[in-house]
């Protein structure tokens, strides 16, 4: 049998609100512990899944955040409620079962099946997102005009194509970043008098 309970709204273990549902496939293994060791064994089975998610929910980031333990190890870990999933969904269905079994139930299986920021900080979290991604394009922009320029002037000097003071090198190292790093394409200026 399936269970499809209701969205929850749990902080992750930063305290950001985060919505999230599952279903959990189950079956009854043990009859008489079903009837006889709870009063509705379907009920039982639906409180303890809130538990159980709010429990492992709690031990993860919704993203990779830095310094955070999401295995209990003592190390940080790339651990996340988006990006493992299928770890956190285990360890749901664990916990579940931990907490039905004297109920005589088996959890076959739990899923994650919706997963999201809360609507209150969803935009903010958004935009957090998308920050943090320009920030990684930008660094990988510099990193690269960085290394282009190094190889630039490396191998001017190597063969000997022009002879350039310190000065110079800055003017050159400026406006090969300025040209590697823009937004927009270049537009060449050409000198017609002498630059010095």
């Amino acid at each position: 049998m399936t269970l499809n309970n209701n969205r929850q709204k749990i902080n992750d273990c930063l305290g950001n609100p985060v919505e999230i549902g599952i279903a959990v496939m189950w079956k009854v293994v043990d009859t008489a512990k079903a009837v006889f060791n709870v009063d509705n064994y379907k009920e039982y089975l639906s409180l303890q899944c809130d538990s159980a998610l709010r429990d492992i929910v709690r031990l993860y980031p919704y993203d990779v955040a830095p310094n955070v333990d999401t295995t209990g190890d003592g190390i940080a870990d790339e651990g996340s409620l988006r990006g493992s999933s299928e770890i956190v969904a285990e360890r749901i269905r664990s916990e579940i079962q931990k907490k039905v079994n004297e109920a005589g139930l088996e959890i076959i299986e739990a899923r994650i099946t919706y997963l999201a920021y809360a609507p209150e900080i969803a935009a903010v979290m958004l935009q957090r997102q998308q920050a943090s991604a320009v920030i990684d394009a930008r660094k990988m922009i510099v990193d690269g005009a960085v290394g282009m320029v190094e190889m630039a002037l490396e191998r001017l000097s190597e063969k000997e194509v022009v002879t350039l003071d310190e000065e110079r090198k800055a003017a050159m190292v400026s406006n090969l970043l300025v040209v590697l790093c823009g937004n927009r394409d270049a537009q060449p200026i050409v000198n017609s008098g002498s630059l010095y």
